[in-house]
């Protein structure tokens, strides 16, 4: 059917018909087709968390796990419940920094441009041997999505309006000395107990399984005895990587590339300031008769980084003889910026400028004039960008024709493979999830598994599967996903009754030595019958590795002994055997205080006090969820 289809849309009617679909497009306009489409994954109140939104908070922090765990998260990020887990919880983070934001709103709480512009200068990131530097600014911001050096700003104001709120909530929470000794004292409480381990081994060989056991269980659990869905596939792979090693690069490339591109390899004239600022407050002509007189003593000769020092309200800056350090355009107010880069020659000094924070004379301290890196020196630079360059124009041209041929002879991988210099290959068998690299790409994996390629048996279109590599399959062998025959699985069902029939005879034991044991019997003899006795451990603590961890949690659950009554129960062990416990004596800890505890404490309080906050903001608003489209497992 579909191979019809391909043939069909080569006729002059469906030319016709598509030629009308695209006037539609051209006189409608293609917003009017998807404008009215609601793409939210959710609404706060009025405001909508968008798919795009929701698709860039989930890349980053699959990023970021993918990066703390490595290899671990591979193998997480193959389990479907617990990626469904995952995106729901980047959801559920950005409902909560809307309402946060909603909070912040209402509280009236502002971070000034100012503060802004001073955080961006004491950033590490953007500074160079201790310094801010406006290039490495430009370009990481750049990198990081940010064109226009408002967005970043934009985004930094909320950002640390957020981080206001959240710095408030959390310094308001301490820990009371009285709190620190009774949680320490539980801490180092210690305990004497006896437990006796009835081991479920032994009663194995005694268990009976039947026939129809198996077969009840086998019809009862056949979710557990799955033969996964899986393909193997034949695929072509098309990679910038491999194409550059083939990439001829001439001399003449080099140098056309150095002239094109002589703006990368030039340091732009660099200055550097400094300034006196007066604040203008409520007298603007006395902070105007003020900021004169200042530049009649500068202008006069007397030293200019001292009047700074001595009248400059900027005091970051005055402290240094108002030293801005080395400016862009752009990073200052207009006015200022418009004056300072106005001064050409080292020494001289502007008129009153007068800007929103108040009246400024500035002085141009030092000056880099511009500088041009030789093409010597930048060659083997040039050399790697213009063989990628061309790697990823003949890798845009064949990936074209790739899959124009794969389209066009949609039963065979030969002719492409052919035409873009590559070969055929088979992989391993594929299921859903857990695959290798580049298998484990959800595109990829949506391909390998759909009609046209399973049940129609035909090329796949070709998957981007990044920017870098692009693929075309077809259906080497497949199998359907199926139950286990009983054959298979039987003696494995076998086993795991045998298990639990021992463990359910071992609990019945147990749970009748712990209500003789509560009677009062001396049940020596009863755990003897059972190859079992006591075995005595004083002042075991709440936290540590000698004891099986549930003895240790049981035993601290348990409640203090008092005579006449004995403080005992079953436990279930790690290994699976059962164990009679007693805790026999309780021996109070003793209370401590020091400052990493408080500290740790505080934190806790803190983090409960956020949730608190959180959880009353979700009471108060009105939030919507909708289904979250996974077109993020794409990326």
């Amino acid at each position: 059917m579909l191979e019809n289809i391909r043939e069909k849309s080569q006729g002059v009617t469906a030319k016709v018909i598509l030629g009308l679909v695209i006037l539609t497009f051209a006189f409608a306009g293609i917003g009017s087709y998807t404008n009215s489409v609601d793409t939210s994954v959710a609404q706060v109140n009025d405001m909508k968390i968008t798919q795009s939104d929701f698709d860039k908070a989930y890349q980053n922090q699959r990023n970021r796990m993918a990066q703390q765990f490595g290899e671990m998260f591979d193998t997480l990020s193959a389990d479907a419940n617990y990626m469904a887990n995952f995106r729901s919880s980047v959801l559920e983070n950005l409902i909560n920094e809307k309402l946060i934001d909603f909070a912040t709103a209402e509280l009236a709480i502002r971070v000034s441009d100012e503060r802004i512009k001073q955080t961006i200068r004491e950033m590490p990131e953007f500074q160079v041997d201790g310094k801010f530097d406006n290039n490495r600014y430009l370009a990481l911001i750049n990198q990081a999505g940010f064109y226009q050096t408002s967005d970043f700003r934009d985004y930094l104001r909320v950002e640390m309006t957020r981080r206001q709120l959240n710095q408030a909530l959390i310094a308001s929470e301490f820990s009371l000395p009285y709190e620190e000794a009774q949680l320490t004292g539980l801490q180092n409480q210690k305990r004497d107990i006896r437990f006796a381990q009835i081991s479920a081994e032994q009663f194995k060989a005694s268990v009976e399984v039947t026939e129809q056991d198996i077969n009840d269980y086998y019809q009862n659990n056949q979710n557990r005895f799955q033969n996964q869905e899986k393909v193997k596939v034949n695929y072509i792979a098309l990679s910038v990587d491999d194409i550059a090693d083939k990439v001829e690069v001439t001399a003449a490339d080099l140098e056309q590339y150095y002239q094109q591109n002589i703006a990368k390899y030039q340091q732009n004239e660099q200055k550097r300031f400094s300034h006196i600022l007066i604040e203008i407050g409520d007298d603007e002509a006395a902070a105007k008769a003020q900021i004169t007189d200042i530049l009649t003593k500068a202008n006069s000769g007397e030293d200019f980084a001292v009047l700074a020092e001595e009248f400059s309200a900027d005091t970051f800056s005055g402290e240094n003889g108002g030293d801005l350090e080395w400016i862009e355009p752009g990073v200052m107010d207009d006015a200022f910026d418009e004056a300072a880069f106005a001064l050409s020659s080292v020494g001289s000094i502007s008129d009153v400028v007068q800007t929103d924070f108040g009246f400024h004379i500035i002085k141009l301290t030092e000056l880099k004039p511009e500088q041009i890196k030789d093409f010597a020196e930048v060659k083997d630079e040039i050399q790697q960008l213009v063989s990628t360059q061309k790697a990823e124009d003949k890798f845009f041209e064949l990936q074209q024709e790739m899959a124009r041929l794969s389209f066009e002879f949609p039963d065979s991988l030969e002719d492409a493979a052919g035409a873009v210099g590559g070969k055929v290959q088979t992989s391993d068998w594929l299921t859903r999830f857990g695959n290798t690299a580049p298998f484990d790409n959800a595109k990829v994996l949506d391909a390998a598994f759909s009609d046209i390629v399973v049940k129609e048996r035909l090329n796949s279109d070709i998957i981007e599967v990044n920017d870098s590599l692009a693929l075309v399959l077809r259906t080497n062998e497949y199998q359907a996903a199926n139950t286990k025959p009983l054959a298979e699985v039987s003696e494995q069902i076998k086993t795991m009754l045998i298990a639990e029939k021992a463990t359910e005879k071992a609990q019945n034991i147990a749970q009748e030595l712990l209500t003789a044991f509560k009677a009062g019997e001396d049940v020596t003899a009863q755990l003897a019958a059972v190859n079992a006795s006591f075995e005595v451990k004083n002042d075991i603590a709440r936290f540590g590795a000698e004891l099986d961890n549930n003895i240790a949690k049981e035993a601290f659950k348990l409640p203090h002994p008092v005579e006449g009554t004995l403080s005992a129960s079953t436990v279930t062990m790690n290994n699976g055997d059962l164990a009679l416990l007693e805790v026999s004596a309780v021996k109070e800890g003793e209370p401590a205080t020091n400052s990493n505890f408080a500290q740790q404490h505080s934190q806790q309080l803190a983090q409960a006090t956020y949730k608190s906050f959180i959880d009353a903001l979700r009471d108060q608003a009105k939030i919507t969820r909708r289904e979250v489209v996974q077109s993020s497992e794409q990326f």
